[in-house]
């Protein structure tokens, strides 16, 4: 057996709200790169699907940029280290480097592909000028006296920098070695945001909460004039420029994105995202980039949400929208039908999308969605179910792709759910539900809080107790659960924490807390084997193959395993996997391929090869 990383559907730009977040392209224009979780995706503009993740950093990622030459990145992080990195495999580190002891805001690369600048928010000073190879500084970062937004490089001689930030100025940097040269003072009135030299390095922007757009002289620094005043209706939180150095983008928190001519000062292209006179704080746009090397004028934009959005001039709405999870994932699904091209995806914030498998595309379900963190799914007859921690049972129709019916409100926090029959059954903190329609048919009182739920036919097994074992419960007409365990499974050596049937329902799985996995007989409830114990954490998800010969389980230790029963000694194993944690694994493309889910918020596909 062998199971090689196929692709990797990337996770969407992660955002706070009131902050740029940095998007960055590579010089032909066929790539972007942003930081989300503790990693940086690259990923292609026009085939989204196609990706590189760079998993170096230990913290919570910031900001990432292509070098000039395309072939280097920088990524900076909450704890203030920037990696210089290759951009061909996003696998080799050039140099790592501690720049300030706070979190890296933005990053800037001189013309040569040489210098880099870094500025966030550090104790004592607010940036650094060092050269990417080595990390020798070439110049400091001075006179602001806040944490510092943003940071651009002329990428012309005479070299020149400009950093913004919250104490309202702009500071002006001649180099090389940068020192500074002068401050513009007055001009903004609230934190400026954004910052960038014109292509040819005429012209220097910079764009803040204030909503004032500043252009100066891009080799002095000196103010020339302010465009567009009134126009932009919320905090504008970037900037970026054509390549033609005549016009450039913004994107603001009214949920605009505009185009305007630096010559004229006129507004040439407003796209509007979300309709038109409705606040939608998701909506807000909050990092754009208008990527060099592209003859299609395309600009791409990022909503509060994590969603990219592609817009073209001529046309009023985004061409394309890119959707996925910027929090960890916490429930993965197949649907109802046979392992095929489909799946759905829940993450921490309760975000819920559908994957199309075929196209690489994710799209985020329509309506009421869940606002707290996805526990777990169960599909069957077309409809997926989900609970989550906002204490509700959601239902989703997977042919139309929309949240159905109404959300059923559970009487505690769900530990999971599984579905058999036509019953919806919930492990709640000391119960298991049974649901029918959308209504309430039975609960079955428990003295222990269930830690997962699995069922088949008229079997329902719950792993929790804290004699490690596992209780199955007879499902019987109209609903009803066995007062009691039909067996008790005491082959477990710690806490069960995943369960799941085989699809011909003739074996359980269970997989314990210390990385442990039994399968039992179901019926007989003998142990099949015990020999899967490879894991080294915690076993959050197991799921079976179609043919019931295999299982693909995944643990918080990051690794993705597949076992076999015929042969319980031979494995193979997906190593780190997930930054994090494995949350979900599923079996798609009918056994031939593996899905699997986690805390780096991205879904990974992998090859699996050589069953035996």
């Amino acid at each position: 057996m062998s199971i090689t990383a196929e692709k990797i559907l990337a996770a969407s730009p992660a955002t706070t709200r009131g902050q740029p977040t940095q998007l960055s392209c590579d010089p032909k224009g066929e790539r972007i790169a942003y930081a989300s979780g503790k990693s940086i995706f690259l990923r292609s503009i026009d085939n989204p699907s196609v990706c590189k993740q760079y998993t170096g950093h230990t913290a919570a990622t910031t900001v990432a940029r292509f070098s000039p030459s395309g072939f280097w990145v920088a990524s900076g992080d909450v704890s203030g280290q920037v990696r210089v990195w290759d951009a061909v495999e996003a696998v080799n580190t050039k140099g790592e480097y501690s720049i300030i002891s706070g979190r890296v805001n933005d990053i800037a690369w001189d013309g040569d592909s040489q210098r880099v600048i870094a500025v966030g928010d550090g104790r004592e000073r607010f940036g650094h000028c060092f050269t990417a190879d080595s990390g020798n500084s070439v110049g400091e970062v001075s006179g602001h006296s806040k944490v510092v937004n943003a940071v651009a490089i002329r990428q012309q001689r005479p070299l020149r920098a400009a950093t913004v930030s919250d104490d309202s100025t702009m500071c002006f940097l001649h180099g090389a070695p940068f020192k500074f040269a002068n401050k513009a003072a007055g001009l903004h009135k609230g934190f400026v945001m954004g910052a960038a030299f014109s292509p040819d390095g005429s012209t220097l922007v910079t764009v803040g909460a204030d909503r004032r757009i500043q252009l100066y002289d891009g080799k002095t620094g000196e103010p020339t004039k302010q465009i567009g005043e009134g126009v932009h209706k919320g905090s504008i939180f970037a900037v970026g420029w054509a390549r033609d150095s005549k016009k450039f983008v913004t994107a603001s928190a009214d949920q605009t994105v505009r185009t305007w001519d630096a010559e004229t000062d006129q507004c040439l292209d407003t796209w509007q995202v979300g309709e038109e006179g409705a606040v939608s704080v998701a909506d807000q746009q909050v990092g754009v980039v208008w990527p060099y090397g592209r003859d299609d004028g395309l600009i791409i934009s990022l909503s509060l949400d994590g969603n990219l959005n592609y817009w073209k001039p001529g046309s009023s709405k985004p061409v394309k929208v890119v959707q996925g999870h910027n929090k960890a994932i916490t429930a993965l699904g197949s649907g109802s039908g046979k392992a095929g091209n489909a799946l759905i995806t829940g993450s921490f914030d309760g975000r819920v999308c559908n994957w199309d498998l075929t196209t690489g595309t994710g799209t985020a379900i329509d309506g009421q969605t869940h606002s707290n963190q996805v526990t777990q799914f169960s599909s069957e007859g077309g409809r997926t179910y989900s609970v989550a921690w906002d204490d509700t049972l959601r239902t989703v129709d997977e042919s139309a792709g929309t949240f159905a019916g109404s959300s059923v409100k559970l009487p505690s926090q769900p530990k999971g759910v599984a579905t058999s029959g036509g019953y919806v059954i919930v492990a709640l903190n000391e119960s298991v539900a049974v649901y029918s329609r959308d209504q309430l048919v039975n609960e079955l009182r428990l003295d222990f809080t269930p830690a997962a739920i699995a069922a088949h036919s008229s079997f329902v097994a719950v792993g929790g107790p804290n004699d490690n074992s596992v209780h199955v419960y007879k499902l019987e007409s109209g609903g009803k659960l066995s007062s009691s365990p039909i067996a008790k499974l005491t082959s477990s050596t710690a806490k069960v924490a995943a369960l799941a049937f085989s699809p011909d329902g003739k074996l359980l799985a269970a997989g314990n807390s210390s990385g442990k996995i039994v399968v039992y007989g179901v019926g007989s409830w003998d142990v099949v084997t015990d020999r899967w114990s490879a894991h080294t954490a915690r076993v959050l998800s197991i799921a079976w193959n179609p043919a019931g010969t295999h299982a693909a389980s995944g643990a918080l230790d990051t690794n993705v395993h597949v076992w076999s029963l015929t042969k319980p000694g031979s494995r193979v194993k997906g190593p780190n996997a997930h930054k994090d944690g494995v949350y979900g694994v599923a079996w798609v493309e009918d056994g031939q391929r593996i899905a699997s889910t986690g805390g780096d918020a991205a879904i990974k596909i992998w090859e699996v090869k050589g069953l035996q």
